[in-house]
């Protein structure tokens, strides 16, 4: 393919760079290299759909990082994750295939998640070969780089093994304690997994009984289906009401249970009648409150969302169902006084959209409660970018208040490398060797796996128990489990120790906002564990990609962008720039707008364009003497290129492109090329053979600076161009720029010039060409001569 064949830029062309591109090995990383490790912490986008996208921008910007830091001399390890872990790719099957893992069972659900991910890996890959993304590849041959799984039996061993080194530390437990509970999904959910949204409910104006004098008091509530539960009655202290009921006993309705009454300050005297009724995990300060005071909680909750016997009637019942029945039975008995419409701040799953509910299981915790100063530690010794960004970590570990329950109750996730059996009553725990992938539901028990009571080693292992029924544990881990661990996976942690003191720390972790609490949180707490270091130097934070009203993508709304259909209609360069120019991905929103992706087309034709007139003339071989007109122009191209390269060092792209875009429509084809076009043609032989010669090679030492400079941002375009130069710029090492100090005014005043004599051509109904009658002011002298010519000037 070459430039004289190409009119003007399209889709097409990118096909056929990017084809080429998957052949080849241009960035094979080879651990024997001396150069410096540039690695980055990608994340792993799930497969269960297509990338939508935010995820495609966001790897373009990545990738721009990645070439940047190779033009540095650093040899990059910019890895392809996929992540095939997890609830995503559960819910994913559930939906596809009309399944659900309770009713087929847990092998035949593994079937289908895994048919899944068959048919979605492929196009992932595929739509970020297009975007021209340039992934390390670490086996020579390979199409678009080394791609790893977070399901392979190598990153599970991975996760297991992390796993078992901490609870041999003694930092992993089992508790029974009341749980963040996904009823839909029926597990166990962290904090971090839990969104808060507004939703519609009703306040209900409940009659209640003092046992000891028959008053009548009356009780507000959103859920009255958990009065069952309920193991005290509060007002607040202050209030002077309900002073008369402090030590007394009120009689629940329907179920005719005597409740303590007490003054404590959970209840606000503004809201409702003042008085609370304290249930069993009816909200987290329900859970605060039974902490406080000891109490055993009565949980009327079942796993599935149904209530239990503790419920009484309302048992069997769904909880909206349960909701409605009871209050139907108080209407009925006219125990329900009144009721207010009311907008609720709900807890929800972020995964199913189910409102949370709290009951009591069994999960393993991993200690975190202990470590959040040693986390706020590490935190300030890596560059957040932007600095302000740091805040949203901070706020969420002041907010952390329980240990992590890692403990999952679903399927298509990493297994936890656990056995149990009984002995005298007491319950033991065999823990294998770590290195191997464990699956525990349908693998028996290794008779070298250590044995644990209560947390202790009992220094024996399970073959010093083979009278025992070993039963392998059936949860999986939460899904963070895994992905907290990718830099130690990219960084061959515990694979080749030699090669992970050299890479360690990741120089990079680049991630949305939305997932600081999990993704970021995790891995430097994860991180910290494993080594007591910080895991990366630098962390980029960025925003969110929006439709072109300003809205989240979202199937329920159909405004989900389809990037295959931006690439097959505009091509990746457009995406690529537009991404780049419309603002800083860091610190704001990005609106995507079709008609402003394809007018980037434009722009791309005008690269195209300028090159070819530039490749019209043949590049000196040697520097001649420079005119003055092109030295001024040359110190600009170099002040441009010692400021973006400190932009680049700080993940900035977005100046650099407004200016180079900027420098290519409105310096270099207005200005420089309109005022050297007669001098590098020298067709009148109105200057000497120098003086065309320092033109010519202006020309092209500007046409490359500006290919290396825009190359990490539109690389396809730009390598295609350079090429028909001799130029690699897949290899080639960002220059040293001149730190000399650029005469701004002196452009300006050309600039300004110009645009005076084309205004008053332009009023004189002149064309460009013609001729003017004007004075070159005395500040241009030394460019006097290119202006008369520019200009046609008598």
């Amino acid at each position: 393919m070459t430039l004289k064949n190409i009119k003007s830029w399209n889709p097409s062309i990118e096909r056929e760079i990017t084809e080429k591109w998957k052949k080849s090995e241009f960035y094979f990383f080879d651990k024997k290299s001396k150069k410096r490790i540039y690695s980055i912490d990608t994340p792993p986008p799930y497969i269960n759909a297509p990338i939508h996208i935010g995820q495609a921008i966001t790897y373009c910007y990545i990738d721009m990082f990645a070439r940047y830091r190779r033009m540095k001399g650093f040899q990059v390890i910019f890895p392809l994750g996929l992540d095939r872990n997890g609830l995503p790719i559960e819910m994913g099957a559930e939906k596809k295939f009309g399944i659900s893992p309770f009713e087929v069972g847990r092998k035949k659900f593994l079937e289908y998640c895994n048919k899944l991910l068959e048919e979605t890996s492929n196009e992932t890959i595929d739509t970020f070969a297009k975007l021209g993304i340039s992934f390390t590849s670490y086996k020579q041959g390979n199409s678009i780089g080394s791609v790893y799984l977070t399901d392979s039996s190598e990153y599970r061993a991975l996760t297991q093994s992390t796993f078992i080194e901490l609870y041999k530390k003694g930092l992993i437990y089992e508790d029974r304690r009341i749980s963040n509970w996904d009823s839909k999904l029926r597990t166990t959910i962290a904090d971090s997994e839990i969104e808060y949204k507004d939703i519609p409910s009703t306040f209900n104006n409940i009659v209640w009984t003092v046992k000891e004098t028959g008053e009548k008091i009356i009780i507000g509530t959103t859920r009255p289906e958990l009065i069952c539960t309920c193991a005290r009655v509060i007002f607040n202290p202050e209030d002077k009401r309900y002073q008369h009921l402090k030590n007394k006993t009120a009689l629940s309705p329907l179920f005719n249970k005597e409740i303590p009454i007490m003054p404590h300050s959970l209840a606000k005297i503004e809201k409702g009648t003042g008085l609370a009724m304290m249930c069993s995990a009816g909200d987290l300060s329900d859970i605060q409150f039974f902490r406080e005071h000891n109490l055993t909680p009565l949980i009327a909750i079942n796993s599935d969302g149904t209530l239990n016997e503790h419920a009484e009637f309302l048992k069997g019942l769904k909880i909206k169902q349960a909701r409605e029945k009871i209050l139907e039975i108080l209407k009925e008995k006219g125990l329900l006084v009144s009721q207010k419409k009311i907008m609720h701040r709900t807890p929800i799953s972020e995964r199913s959209k189910t409102e949370v509910e709290f009951i009591e299981m069994p999960e393993l915790y991993i200690k975190q409660l202990e470590f959040k100063n040693a986390i706020r530690a590490i935190a300030n010794k890596i560059n957040f970018y932007p600095k302000e960004s740091k805040k949203i970590l901070e706020n969420w570990i002041d907010s952390i208040s329980i240990d992590w329950p890692i403990s999952r109750r679903r399927f298509y996730a990493t297994e936890i490398p656990l056995w149990y059996a009984e002995k005298d009553g007491k319950k033991l725990i065999a823990i294998p060797k770590p290195g191997k992938y464990y699956q525990p539901w349908k693998e028996s028990v290794l008779l070298d796996a250590s044995v644990y009571e209560e947390n202790k080693f009992t220094g024996k292992r399970v073959k010093d128990f083979k009278e025992l029924k070993w039963i392998g544990e059936e949860r999986v881990f939460d899904t963070w489990m895994d992905s907290s661990i990718s830099e130690l996976f990219i960084l061959n942690y515990s694979k080749d120790r030699a090669f992970f003191k050299k890479a360690f720390p990741a120089k990079l972790r680049p991630q949305g906002k939305e997932i600081v609490r999990t993704w970021l949180y995790y891995t430097l707490l994860r991180g910290y564990l494993e080594t007591k270091k910080p895991c990366f130097e630098d962390v980029w934070i960025h925003q969110h990609v929006l439709d072109e009203k300003g809205r989240k993508m979202s199937k329920s709304l159909g405004n989900v962008i389809d990037p295959q259909e931006l690439i097959q209609n505009f091509g990746a360069e457009a995406i690529r720039f537009w991404a780049v120019i419309e603002g800083d991905l860091s610190k704001q929103d990005l609106i995507c707008s079709k008609e402003k992706i394809q007018a980037e087309l434009k722009t791309l034709t005008k690269i195209l364009n300028l090159s070819k007139f530039v490749l019209f003339f043949e590049k000196p071989k040697k520097k001649p003497p420079l005119c003055k007109t092109d030295k001024l122009f040359i110190d600009y191209m170099e002040f441009m290129g010692n400021r973006f390269d400190k932009f680049y060092e700080k993940y900035d792209f977005y100046h650099p492109a407004l200016e180079l875009r900027n420098f290519i429509w409105d310096i270099f084809a207005s200005h420089y090329v309109e005022m050297v076009k007669a001098r590098a043609y020298n067709e009148k032989n109105l200057f000497s053979k120098e003086e065309s010669e320092s033109a010519k090679y202006t020309l092209h030492y500007l046409l490359e600076n500006f290919l290396i400079l825009i190359y990490p941002i539109i690389p396809q375009i730009s390598t295609l161009i350079a090429e028909e130069k001799g130029m690699n710029l897949l290899n080639i090492t960002l220059p040293k720029f001149s730190k000399r100090k650029f005469n701004f005014k002196m452009l300006k005043e050309l600039m300004n010039f110009n645009s005076f004599v084309w205004k008053k051509k332009q009023e004189e109904n002149k064309t460009f060409r013609d001729s003017i009658r004007l004075t070159v002011p005395k500040i241009l002298e030394y460019y006097k001569k290119d202006l008369i010519a520019m200009h046609n000037i008598i």
